[in-house]
C-alpha cells in the first residue's frame, strides 16, 4: 500500500524541531516562518510542552468522555480567563473543520433556520457543512452543494444586512483575518455593523479563529481589535502546538441539550494536557505580546524592503499572521526560499507569500527571513 497522493510535497524530510527551526534527515536547518500551517504556537519541541505531555502519557493517555476529566475542566476555566471570555462555555474536538461543523449545527439548532452567510474568498474547512462555507468550487463535492450558503464581499455590509433581512440565516460566519483567502482583514466598521445586524434579525454570529487567533494577531482573538463579541468562536491549531484539538467557545445563552453535540477523542487528556502547556507558556513567555512586537517590526522591515524591491507589490496583516504580494509566482519564489535559503514559508493562490511563524520568532530571525527573501526575490 502506498499514500494516496494529495498534497505536492517538497522533498525533504523534517525529522525535528526547536524554537522557530526544523531540521531534516540530513542535519539540515530550516527557518520556521510558517509553523506547519500555523500550528506551532510556543516553538518546536518547547521543553515544558514536552515534560508536561510526556509525563501525562505516563499516567493515561485516553479515556473516554463518559467520565469526568479535570482537565478539561482546567483548561475550559484557563483559556476562559486568559482569553477575555470567562463566561463562555467550552467544547472540545479535534480539528478546526470539526470546531466549524460544530458551531453551526449549533447556530442551526438554536435558530431553527438553515441559511449561513461567508465571506467571499473564506476557507472553514473540508467536513460537510465546513466544506459548503468555503469558497472554493474545487474542494466541493456534489454532496456537499445543498444550497446552504451565500458568499458575499468583505467590504459590502449593505449586502450582508439585505441577507440578514430576509429572516432565514441561521448564522454568519466569518474569518477576522483570511488565511487562505490571501490575509484580508476585516474592517471594524464592517464588524460591527454586522454583529448589530446579526442581534436585530435573530442571527448567530461566529468568528473562525482557527488561524488567526491564539495570539497570532498581537491579541487572543483577531475579533478583539474589532470591537464585537460573537455568539461562538472557533480555535484550533495553535490550541495544541501539534496536538490535534480544537473547540468552540459557545456564549451562556446557549443552553446545552444531550445528544446534540458528541465527541469520541476530543478533548482526551493528551490533548488537554498539550493545550494547558500551550497557556503556560503563551503566558509566561508574554508571547501574544510578542506576536505584537515583533510582528510590527517584521512589517516594518518588509515594508522597508518593498519600497527598493520591485516584485514586492504589497504588504498586509497584523502580528504574526502577514501576506505579501509579488508579481511573480510565489511558487517560485517559495521554491528557492525552500531548497536555496533553507526557510519555510506558507502561500495564497499564486502570487502570495503567507507567513504564520511561532509566536517566540525574534527580530534577529525576522532579520534572517528579510536576507532570505531578498536572496530568493533576485
Amino acid at each position: 500500500m502506498k499514500l494516496y497522493d494529495v498534497y505536492p510535497l517538497f522533498d525533504i524530510n523534517i525529522v525535528r524541531g526547536k524554537g522557530c527551526r526544523v531540521y531534516d534527515d540530513k542535519g539540515v536547518e530550516y527557518l520556521d516562518l510558517y509553523g506547519g500551517h500555523a500550528v506551532i504556537s510556543i516553538g518546536h519541541c518547547h521543553p515544558h510542552y514536552v515534560e508536561q505531555v510526556s509525563r501525562q502519557l505516563g499516567n493515561l493517555g485516553f479515556y473516554s468522555n463518559s467520565v469526568i476529566n479535570k482537565l478539561q475542566a482546567e483548561l475550559a476555566a484557563r483559556l476562559g480567563e486568559i482569553s477575555g471570555y470567562p463566561d463562555y462555555q467550552l467544547f472540545l474536538v479535534n480539528s478546526g473543520a470539526e470546531a466549524n461543523e460544530n458551531a453551526l449545527k449549533l447556530a442551526s439548532f438554536a435558530t431553527g433556520r438553515s441559511r449561513i452567510l461567508a465571506l467571499q474568498k473564506a476557507f472553514h474547512g473540508r467536513t460537510s457543512l465546513a466544506v459548503e462555507s468555503t469558497d472554493n468550487p474545487k474542494i466541493t463535492a456534489p454532496v456537499n452543494a445543498n444550497a446552504h450558503v451565500t458568499f458575499l464581499p468583505i467590504d459590502d455590509v449593505e449586502a450582508w444586512e439585505r441577507e440578514l433581512a430576509k429572516g432565514d440565516v441561521c448564522a454568519c460566519i466569518i474569518e477576522c483575518i483570511q488565511g487562505v483567502g490571501g490575509i484580508r482583514m476585516v474592517t471594524p466598521q464592517f464588524a460591527q455593523r454586522l454583529e448589530a445586524a446579526c442581534h436585530r434579525h435573530g442571527t448567530i454570529l461566529i468568528c473562525d479563529e482557527i488561524q488567526c487567533g491564539y495570539g497570532r494577531s498581537g491579541r487572543f482573538f483577531a475579533h478583539q481589535w474589532l470591537g464585537i463579541k460573537p455568539h461562538l468562536i472557533t480555535v484550533a491549531k495553535g490550541i495544541g502546538n501539534g496536538f490535534p484539538l480544537s473547540g468552540v467557545l459557545i456564549s451562556p445563552a446557549f443552553v446545552p441539550v444531550y445528544g446534540q453535540l458528541g465527541t469520541t477523542f476530543g478533548g482526551n487528556h493528551l490533548a488537554c494536557s498539550a493545550a494547558l502547556a500551550v497557556l503556560d507558556v503563551m503566558e509566561s513567555e508574554q508571547l501574544v505580546e510578542n506576536a505584537l512586537s515583533t510582528g510590527e517590526y517584521l512589517m516594518q522591515q518588509l515594508r522597508a524592503l518593498q519600497a527598493t524591491e520591485p516584485h514586492i507589490t504589497d504588504v498586509r496583516g497584523r502580528g504574526l499572521m502577514i501576506g505579501i504580494d509579488l508579481d511573480v509566482p510565489q511558487k517560485d519564489v517559495r521554491s528557492r526560499l525552500v531548497y536555496e535559503e533553507h526557510c519555510f514559508v506558507g502561500c495564497s493562490g499564486t502570487h502570495t507569500l503567507r507567513l504564520l511563524p511561532p509566536l517566540c520568532l525574534s527580530r534577529e530571525e525576522s532579520d534572517q527571513f528579510i536576507a532570505h527573501l531578498k536572496n530568493a526575490l533576485r
